[in-house]
């Protein structure tokens, strides 16, 4: 389950490479030319950071239930299989494969960001109470791990699916600076590792 974490710690690397690339540009260029753009592609990209490590962290949690090596939960016990990935399940030396990749085709269409659902998600392969055992890790508040999380999400939603648009002053982005994106980084990562650290 280390290669979820690796491929997280990869992303972020890679979020945090177009920042300073960024950061060298503006240093470069007069405070006309609006760079804030990149600050919006990269708050996308770490959130989508984090929802790929939790896809991928229940992923190999699961597989690792189906082979023995975890206890299975209530969850994983009631995940829905595909008749046809039922019947090929009983081919011992094929049914890894099929598991995987019924996984990954069940889980394809969903997002793992919001807390709830990244909760819903480690259930699949853990039955620790999530958000307490991460608020125990980071020393805070169960609930304001995830309204932080909640208001992290909901930006990127804004980004992604509003085009950033302020709808009380049309044409006009919400405002984003270095260190709002900053301190999203910093709190994506710290969760991330923190979900990792009691899950796991």
């Amino acid at each position: 389950m280390l290669a979820a974490l690796k491929s997280f710690e990869m992303n972020m690397g890679r979020v945090r490479s177009l920042h300073a690339l960024r950061e060298s540009f503006s240093s470069r260029v007069t405070p006309v030319v609006d760079l804030s753009d990149m600050l919006r592609a990269e708050v996308v990209l770490a959130v989508s950071a984090l929802d790929h490590f939790v896809h991928e962290l229940t992923r190999l949690g699961m597989l690792e239930s189906w082979k023995g090596n975890r206890k299975k939960t209530d969850a994983f016990g009631r995940f829905h299989l595909s008749l046809s990935a039922a019947a090929l399940l009983t081919n011992t030396p094929s049914a890894m494969t099929v598991l995987e990749t019924e996984i990954r085709n069940r889980h394809s269409f969903l997002s793992f960001q919001h807390p709830e659902k990244i909760s819903d998600a480690v259930r699949l392969f853990s039955d620790v109470k999530l958000w307490e055992a991460v608020g125990n890790r980071l020393g805070e508040d169960a609930s304001a791990i995830k309204s932080s999380l909640v208001l992290i999400v909901d930006r990127r939603n804004k980004i992604a699916h509003e085009a950033d648009v302020d709808p009380s002053y049309p044409g006009q982005r919400w405002p984003i600076n270095v260190s709002l994106v900053e301190g999203i980084f910093s709190r994506i990562e710290s969760i991330s590792t923190a979900i990792y650290s009691v899950a796991v």
